[in-house]
């Protein structure tokens, strides 16, 4: 991909490569975001321990997300080989998450920080970060034109890569509806979708995301081995 290149291109892999601020940005079928010029791999709302939170409410779920959302990442890290990986926020479910994580998922931590630079970037759920976990904590980061913080900024903010906001993509054809996450950029700004196992989702025709973009952003949907580009005018809201 060339610098005058504006048209996302597909790869092999089933990955999208595109342009975000003029940075070359592969949006990656996992949820995840690879830039390769600077060997960063970006994964955004982890929500690691969000079984047990809701387990200690009453509400039982199946307690594996967190060891199926490590497998996944550390399957991007093994395939990727990034010399940085940045945790985009709400990593953790809540300020107790930490002390839930049973031992393998720690030592899986430990395994995947090995060998690369890990960087925290604090949320809205883990606002004081891991407090023994490998890695530094830190509030937003610079990389090359991008700047990468948790929560999106309002109004349009060129070269902004956040997530929070979890975006899903939803479209209606034959008679029946898909909805699936999905990355949302309008080439100013990327907003990434939850890489949580059990991290839920937001309509990206819900109005959360009208002062984001400065023109209608194009979704980038996750299939099981690819991204599916989506324009606006196919994206139906929830009902």
């Amino acid at each position: 991909m060339t610098p005058d290149d504006k048209v996302p291109v597909r790869l092999a892999c089933g990955s999208v490569r595109l342009r975000v601020n003029g940075e070359a940005a592969t949006l990656r079928p996992s949820g995840a975001l690879w830039l390769e010029q600077h060997k960063t791999l970006v994964v955004a709302d982890l929500h690691l321990e969000k079984g047990s939170a809701y387990a200690a409410r009453g509400q039982m779920l199946p307690p594996y997300d967190t060891a199926e959302t490590l497998r996944r990442l550390q399957a991007e890290v093994a395939a990727l080989g990034p010399v940085r990986l940045i945790l985009l926020g709400d990593s953790l479910h809540d300020g107790q998450a930490e002390a839930r994580l049973a031992a393998a998922d720690i030592d899986r931590i430990d395994r995947i920080a090995r060998g690369l630079e890990l960087l925290w970037v604090v949320g809205n759920h883990d606002a004081d970060g891991p407090r023994h976990l490998p890695g530094q904590t830190l509030d937003e980061i610079i990389t090359g034109h991008l700047i990468l913080r948790h929560e999106p900024l309002l109004a349009p903010q060129p070269g902004e890569v956040a997530g929070h906001l979890h975006p899903c993509a939803k479209v209606v054809g034959k008679g029946r509806s898909v909805r699936r996450r999905c990355f949302a950029t309008d080439g100013q700004r990327l907003i990434l979708p939850a890489f949580g196992a059990y991290a839920g989702g937001l309509n990206l025709r819900n109005a959360a995301f009208n002062p984001l973009f400065a023109k209608p952003p194009i979704a980038a949907a996750l299939g099981k081995e690819q991204v599916h580009l989506i324009g606006w005018n196919q994206l139906v809201a929830d009902r």
